[in-house]
Order: structure tokens, then C-alpha cells, then sequence
């Protein structure tokens, strides 16, 4: 597979450590405005090669893609750079992948009851497009989005007769020596993501909004990381779940920690957030963007960090019916827990990045062999789970979870 490879930060290196072992990988095009990083990041496979790119046009992206003959457009970069990346692959007529989709924007008058303009919808609009020329766009691909909605799927298939809630939970055990902060993820994500307001998706209310860190709740997370207090979180998950699998409920909660949430409402309260340019000594400057620049690039924190990260989808419901017997409560979470320590001996790039971007290296391998397929703009939920599942424990070599637990009520 011919790959143009949009964004060469921590996520993006990472995608092209783990396609380095992989043959099925003929070329990858590693482009970012910054063209010494896509260089540095192009110079680990005599495969990859590199450019420079404005993210944020739609034009360059089709140029470049078009100039590599790439067959995916892979995008790693900023969710804010969604729709030039999106757009440009639709017109060079070639597939598109990402982990993140287009941002949202708050309802205007009720913004924490009501949805505005929701996660992807920028995307999922065009889809009749994408599926009348027979291109795919596969959206979310990522860890959350991404595994998370893959193991939905499969518990689905293959668990459930009736679900009741799907809920993804995220919590992690890892601190960086030598920092009292330091987001182990994009900043510009994290902020985009946790202070805007989360949403919830119920059968009879459909999409709605509460409070940001709203509903804490204490989740047991596996193998050792143990108990963390989980908040509401905006994420594409609790978009993208309830369009293909039928359930009654879907959440998303993000075990951030009461000083991650202080810092985050520090810089909203002090507009530290706001991505519009504001003008200091003569120069336009986003506050967002300032924050990042002061803070250290997640992508060089590897050898700072210590501990797991896990990404996983709670799901209850009834089980599947068995040999005559009625289908019982049941309660289960599948997970995938990452160790810092492994994906630095492994591929040299810390275990959040790398856990976002081993799914997409997989998906794009079951793309290529035709396994998965299909057209219009899709979530991983409208694909099969099977083949992800074994070939990112078997020959990815990094396995995935379940846990049964006690239903509860």
C-alpha cells in the first residue's frame, strides 16, 4: 500500500515505527509543515520518504497525494486540520483514514443541554459523495475512536443479545518524571476534547450535552492500574456507536485525575484556551498554540515515562442464549492496556502514541488485502471485528482483554 501520511508528531512517528515491520507497506509519503520533522520521522524505512504540507488546504493535500500515487490518505495531524485533509483525499479520489473527526461547535443558547454541531457531522454529510465515486473514508480509526468501537462491535457479534449501555473508559497509571504537567497527548486535542461539553446517547433522547467533567464515577481498570475516578468527555465514540450497533445508552468517560481538570479549567478561565489569534506586541498569536509551545512535546516524553495506559469498552446488557437456556445479565470490559516500558524497547515511541497508532497500521493492512472494505464515510463499527482483533493480537503481537464482571441491579 502507497500511503501520504498527513502529520509527522508523536502519532505520526509512531504509525510509521510500527509499519516499518510490516510488508505490506510499499511507500509512505510523511508530510508536515515542518519539513525536518517529517524528515526525521522518514528517515527510520528507506520506504518512507518525506514533504512539506499545509494541512489546510485541500488543494496541497490532493497535489501531494496525487504526487505519490498514494492509495490512503492517513491523517495524524490535529482535528482542527480535519476537513482540509477529508476534502483533499475525496478530490484526489482516493480512500482517507483518521482518528480524530471534525470538531464540533456548542449549541448556541443551551450548550450543555442541547447538541450544536456534533463530532463528524462536518464528515458524515458528505458521505453520499464519498460512496457514489466508491471511495472510503474510515473515520475514528484510532485507539478512542477506534479499538474501543472495534470491541463494541465484537461484543455485539458475539457477546450480546441485548445491550443496554456501551461505555468506554480510559484510565491510566502513568506519571512523567521531571514535570508537575505534562499531557502525555496533544494539549490542543486534550483541551478541545475535555472542556467542551460531553455527549450522551440514549434510544429515547438521542444526542444530548451535559456539564464538562460531569457524572464522576470510580471504574476498576485491569492489570494492575486499578481504580481511577472517570468523568464525561466529549468523544467520537458516542457518535459513531449508536449509527450501526442497536443498544440503549452510550458514554464516554476519561479518567483525568482532579489536577488534570484544575489545570484544564484554569486555562478556560483565563481564555488560555481560545483558538482564536489574539494580537501581543504586535503579533497574533492562538492561546491554545501558546499553552503547546510551553509545554513539552508528548512525543519526546518516552523516556520520562513510567506505568500503563488503558483504553476499553464496558458494555452490560444480556448474554447470548445458550443450549435452551434464557439469555442472563451480563457485564463485560474489553480492553487494551499498553505498557510504556514495551512500546519504548519495541518501536522507541512512548505508549500513548503508540497505542493510538497500532489500530490504524492494522486497519490499513486488512484494507490492502482486501479484507475490509467498503464505501462512504464509516466508523469501525460498520466493519467486521474478527480479523482486527485476531491480527492485532497475533501478528501485531499486542493483545487485548476481557474481564467479565458482576452485573449490577
Amino acid at each position: 500500500m502507497r500511503i501520504l501520511l498527513v502529520g509527522a508528531g508523536g502519532v505520526g512517528e509512531a504509525f510509521c515505527a510500527i509499519a516499518s515491520k510490516r510488508p505490506f507497506i510499499e511507500s509512505i509519503m510523511v508530510a508536515d509543515i515542518d519539513l525536518a520533522k517529517a524528515q526525521r520521522v522518514a528517515a527510520r524505512d528507506s520506504r518512507y520518504s518525506a514533504c512539506e504540507l499545509d494541512a489546510s488546504s485541500s488543494a496541497a493535500v490532493s497535489a501531494a497525494a496525487i504526487a505519490c500515487r498514494a492509495e490512503l490518505v492517513m491523517n495524524a495531524a490535529d482535528p482542527r486540520f480535519v476537513m482540509g485533509i477529508f476534502n483533499g483525499a475525496f478530490e484526489a479520489g482516493i480512500h482517507y483514514m483518521d482518528m480524530a473527526m471534525s470538531i464540533s461547535s456548542v449549541h448556541p443558547e443551551r450548550p450543555t443541554e442541547l447538541c450544536g454541531v456534533k463530532l463528524g457531522d462536518l464528515q458524515f454529510e458528505q458521505s453520499s459523495q464519498w460512496q457514489e465515486r466508491g471511495l472510503l473514508a474510515l473515520c475514528g480509526m484510532g485507539i478512542e475512536p477506534g479499538i474501543a468501537d472495534v470491541f463494541a462491535k465484537h461484543a455485539s457479534d458475539e457477546l450480546f443479545s441485548e445491550i443496554h449501555e456501551i461505555g468506554i473508559r480510559d484510565g491510566a497509571n502513568m506519571t512523567v518524571r521531571g514535570y508537575d504537567f505534562a499531557p502525555t497527548f496533544s494539549i490542543w486535542t486534550v483541551i478541545e476534547e475535555c472542556l467542551n461539553p460531553p455527549v450522551i446517547w440514549e434510544r429515547d433522547r438521542g444526542w444530548f450535552t451535559t456539564p464538562p467533567f460531569s457524572q464522576p464515577e470510580i471504574f476498576r481498570f485491569p492489570e494492575g492500574i486499578g481504580d481511577v475516578e472517570c468523568v464525561n468527555v466529549e468523544h467520537e465514540e458516542v457518535l459513531l456507536v449508536p449509527r450501526w450497533i442497536d443498544c440503549n445508552r452510550v458514554t464516554f468517560k476519561y479518567g483525568l485525575g482532579d489536577e488534570f481538570i484544575a489545570v484544564l479549567e484554569t486555562l478556560h478561565k483565563l481564555g488560555l484556551d481560545g483558538t482564536e489569534p489574539v494580537t501581543v506586541r504586535g503579533a497574533k498569536v492562538s492561546p491554545r498554540d501558546v499553552v503547546a509551545a510551553c509545554l513539552p512535546d508528548p512525543a519526546r516524553l518516552g523516556d520520562r515515562i513510567e506505568g500503563k495506559t488503558c483504553a476499553g469498552t464496558w458494555v452490560t446488557g444480556l448474554g447470548k442464549a445458550t443450549a435452551g437456556v434464557a439469555p442472563a445479565p451480563r457485564e463485560v470490559y474489553l480492553y487494551h492496556v499498553v505498557d510504556n516500558e514495551e512500546t519504548m524497547g519495541r518501536d522507541g515511541v512512548q505508549a500513548v502514541v503508540w497505542q493510538t497508532a497500532v489500530g490504524p497500521v492494522v486497519a490499513c493492512e486488512l484494507i490492502d488485502s482486501g479484507v475490509w472494505s467498503g464505501a462512504g464515510v464509516l466508523g469501525p463499527e460498520a466493519l467486521n471485528p474478527a480479523p482486527f482483533l485476531e491480527l492485532l493480537a497475533g501478528d501485531y503481537q499486542s493483545p487485548w482483554g476481557m474481564e467479565e464482571r458482576t452485573p449490577q441491579g
